[in-house]
């Protein structure tokens, strides 16, 4: 029950829930949007929640979510306390146990500053439900070695792909030790709670026993903060997306850190072209790229692996 999806909502509405928390290995997302029908995503496509709790392809039978509904979930999902996740709500998500992610949207109530200050008639949630697949990185791992040593890699993936998966899992076989390198000591910047899924600074999710999590920390201050503070031997980031960040990612490597991280793109060509930086410099930084392709959900390699 600990990390049961079931968890997320009120007692009196799991009943329409039970059957969707025992699909949870194969869900994906829960789309809950005010007055309209509630969708799962899962391994197979999309499918409707039905007020019998069930999953139906057919759109006529879905369960219209409603604005109690959704105000209710919430209100438990922050431990009917919001002020106490004003902070996260802010950021327009609330991380809770079992490393599940919940995004909302609705009317934004903004500082002077232009600063998002919180959020009111929240009309749509998010769950985002996490996944640990431990083996995942089995098929890569070998190649990111050589020589014993673990080289600097980035996974290039369009969104929905597994990279965060994928990238989970190298983390912990990278810190525990494999066949192909000893343990190593990572510094993992989580920015949005999705690595660890860490719920009041513990992660939920196993990132291995030579870990450190630095936990809701813009990745560009946070990478630098572990430079100094944890002396990591590996650096690894999800979604790299700012030159501050690849500006970060170079120091860390010139001071001798190893570098996992993954970015949005569908190939090494469309990564070029959104940061505007050729093909000289990811190749100076680093030595492996992998690409997940996005319609088969299949992992090819290109580069130096």
């Amino acid at each position: 029950m600990e990390n049961s999806i079931l968890q997320l909502f009120p007692s009196g509405c799991r009943a329409l829930w039970k059957g969707v928390a025992k699909e949870q290995t194969f869900i994906q997302e829960i789309r809950m949007r005010m007055g309209r029908p509630v969708i799962i995503h899962k391994k197979g496509g999309e499918f409707f929640l039905t007020d019998a709790g069930e999953l139906s392809r057919n759109q006529a039978e879905a369960h219209l979510a409603t604005g109690r509904e959704l105000s209710e979930t919430l209100e438990h999902i922050c431990h009917y306390s919001p002020y106490a996740f004003e902070e996260e709500l802010r950021q327009g998500f609330v991380t809770v146990s079992g490393g599940h992610r919940v995004g909302v949207a609705g009317q934004a109530v903004m500082e002077a500053d232009g600063r998002i200050r919180t959020f009111k008639n929240i009309s749509y949630l998010n769950i985002r439900v996490s996944h640990q697949v431990k083996g995942a990185a089995d098929r890569v791992l070998p190649g990111l070695y050589r020589d014993g040593g673990l080289q600097n890699t980035l996974i290039i993936s369009p969104p929905g792909c597994g990279k965060t998966t994928l990238l989970r899992d190298l983390i912990r076989q990278i810190s525990d030790g494999n066949a192909w390198g000893p343990g190593m000591t990572v510094g993992v910047v989580d920015e949005r709670s999705e690595l660890a899924g860490a719920f009041q600074g513990k992660p939920q999710n196993d990132m291995g026993l030579r870990t450190d999590v630095l936990d809701g920390c813009p990745k560009e201050i946070g990478m630098l903060l572990l430079l100094r503070a944890m002396s990591p031997q590996v650096i690894a980031i999800d979604e790299l997306g700012s030159e501050g960040e690849l500006k970060a990612l170079e120091q860390a490597a010139a001071c001798g850190c190893r570098i996992l991280a993954t970015v949005h793109g569908q190939d090494r060509q469309d990564v070029e072209k959104r940061f505007g930086l050729g093909a000289d410099f990811w190749e100076r930084l680093f030595e492996v790229f992998l690409v997940l392709d996005g319609r088969e959900r299949s992992l090819r390699a290109c580069g130096r692996v």
